[in-house]
């Protein structure tokens, strides 16, 4: 219950952010904190995103949790959203390795999400759908309800 209240004034926040910004926020590269979640495993660590274009985008995380940890990578698709200044969908593609103890897994990840920087301050935060294929020990999983938030120091 603690978590939900907690995403609820995060999103709100989100949100608000959202609706104040008036002109066009742009940023290079961001560094900061991200959270994946979802089917009762949350991981949590350092998060680095980069626009190698206004388009074309890198961002590379290492998630710790629950005794298992996630080193990925993924390439996002970003697009301005018209008349909403700040704010931008994206779409990609991403792979990592998950490491505990007996094994690993090899992760393959689709996302699509929104990435919001904030007009004069230099902070974005992104929220984005990652299901999840898992394979490795000799079987494969999915898991469709996985998600990530970001939270960035931009410059």
């Amino acid at each position: 219950m603690r978590k939900v209240f907690i995403l609820s004034i995060l999103l709100a926040g989100f949100i608000f952010a959202a609706n104040v910004s008036n002109a066009q926020s742009t940023y290079k590269t961001g560094v900061g904190l991200g959270v994946d979640f979802g089917n009762g495993m949350t991981l949590v660590g350092p998060s680095v995103k980069h626009f190698f274009t206004q388009k074309d985008v890198g961002q590379f995380d290492v998630m710790f949790g629950n005794d298992y940890t996630v080193i990925q990578g993924f390439y996002q698709y970003h697009k301005q959203i018209e008349n909403a200044a700040g704010l931008k969908w994206y779409v990609g593609l991403g792979a990592g390795v998950g490491l505990y103890d007996g094994g690993s897994d090899f992760l393959l990840r689709p996302l699509t999400g929104l990435d919001y920087k904030i007009n004069d301050v230099p902070l974005s935060f992104s929220f984005d759908w990652r299901p999840t294929i898992f394979i490795g020990n000799g079987d494969s999983d999915f898991e469709a309800a996985r998600f990530g938030l970001g939270f960035r120091y931009s410059f």
